[in-house]
């Protein structure tokens, strides 16, 4: 597999640095991409870096992730307004730790010579007095080269701390340790990243030409026999050109306690037919022919979501397991499909509060169920008008064949109340395409 063919047909190749195909077609390379730790998890605009990882790894080569545990305590200005609230270490301990999890279910590490690891760049910076860094990188690069870069241009007009600014260079010198300690050739990102990519290719030259300033003749290769590369990949956006990782209640996160499996399959599930044929090349590693398949079949037959089910298969397995994504299908033939009786009696205990997340839910006492005489009663008055305000908005939803119980249509408002409740705790009331949970308490 050629690295730069398989990033080019899949369209996730944005900015790459000449000579880098080259030196990945010479022998095994290594390369990073880093991942500031400023939350507990991964979310999917990280994914399409993290895929960067793993073509890279699938192509015979070695691929590092390195965690900003020094840099997270900054912040990247990169596409940002306004400064971002620093954390604390205890914090971004842990976030990095949630991080290092996450990727393990994308990379190998235990494969060998290209092995996948990990690094935090807390290990080299802190060690490092201020004095030192001025020494060892600042003398390098100038304040105008620094800011001719766009994540500083497009804050002058509303400021920048001087904090900020100096993230570059901080970039810069993870490059330049990782090129020196780790062998590391290679550095990856989104498109937004080049500015501060290249500025570590940048150190790497002139420190290792001896140079400073900004006329640097020497060539690297005649000094080190090395160079360093960059290459970065498109930022993932819909068809409308509007931001792509974010559903109606934020981020749509790697974590399942922060996006349930059903919530990230769903999404995957909502995407718009425009979005399908890129999101399928970034997010799925699915061979072309495969892909060209889905999307013929696709054409004919639109309503069915081929390439929809595709993505969301591929992604919610290999993000929460083949466990994760039965759940997601069963939560949603539950809540969306047609769903049998026998389907809800197979959801186990500990999965009710999983599929029915964000459903609303009513608890119904021993005494209120004892009181209702009908169903009227326990869609009404018993449910304290939680389910349907009045026994008549009751009576009408039913006579107008809108009401299912446990999947089974209710055709008369006068039956009984039911005795088979779900793990003898709930009742599923479907009110047309809506859905509310009974529980017995």
């Amino acid at each position: 597999m050629n690295f730069i063919d398989e990033l080019s047909w899949r369209g996730m190749l944005h900015d790459i640095m000449p000579g880098t195909e080259e030196q990945l077609q010479r022998e095994m390379t290594a390369g990073y991409i880093g991942f500031d730790p400023t939350a507990a998890s991964l979310h999917i605009g990280n994914l399409a870096t993290v895929m960067l990882l793993v073509h890279l790894q699938r192509a015979g080569h070695k691929p590092f992730a390195l965690v900003g545990g020094a840099t997270g305590m900054i912040g990247d200005p990169s596409g940002k307004a306004a400064e971002r609230e620093f954390l604390s270490e205890e914090i971004l301990r842990r976030n990095q730790e949630g991080i290092r999890a996450q990727l393990e279910r994308f990379l190998d590490f235990d494969s060998g010579e290209n092995s996948a690891e990990m690094v935090n760049n807390y290990d080299w910076f802190s060690g490092i007095s201020f004095l030192d860094f001025l020494r060892e990188a600042g003398k390098y690069l100038t304040v105008n080269y620094m800011m001719a870069k766009d994540s500083v241009k497009k804050r002058l007009e509303t400021g920048i701390s001087f904090t900020e600014f100096s993230y570059q260079l901080l970039q810069g010198y993870d490059f330049y340790w990782l090129y020196k300690n780790r062998n590391v050739r290679l550095q990856m990102g989104g498109s937004d990243q080049w500015g501060n990519i290249t500025t570590g290719t940048e150190l790497i030259r002139r420190k290792e030409a001896g140079e400073t300033g900004t006329d640097v003749k020497a060539d690297i290769d005649e000094k080190t026999g090395r160079e360093a590369f960059a290459l970065t990949t498109p930022l993932v956006t819909k068809a409308d050109g509007t931001k792509f990782g974010k559903s109606e209640s934020g981020n749509v996160w790697l974590d399942p306690a922060m996006t349930s499996p059903y919530q990230f399959y769903q999404f995957w599930l909502n995407t718009t037919d425009a979005d399908c044929p890129r999101l399928i090349r970034v997010f799925t590693l699915l061979p072309k022919d495969e892909i060209e398949t889905l999307e013929q079949q696709h054409a004919e037959a639109p309503h069915l979501r081929i390439l929809q089910r595709a993505i969301a298969q591929d992604v919610t397995t290999r993000v929460h397991g083949t466990k994760g994504y039965d759940l997601a299908v069963k939560a949603s033939e539950v809540l969306f499909g047609k769903a049998t009786l026998e389907t809800l009696q197979s959801i186990e205990a500990h999965e009710f509060a999983v599929i029915f997340e964000g459903v609303p839910q009513t608890e119904i006492t021993g005494d209120e169920l004892a009181a209702a005489n009908d169903i009227t009663d326990l869609l009404s008055v018993a449910s304290r008008g939680e389910v349907y305000a009045s026994k008549g908005e009751a009576r009408r939803a039913v006579a107008q064949n809108a009401v299912s119980i446990n999947k089974s249509k209710v055709a008369d408002s006068g039956a009984a109340v039911p005795t088979d409740w779900l793990q003898n705790r709930y009742l599923l009331i479907s009110k047309g395409k809506k859905n509310h949970l009974l529980k017995k308490v």
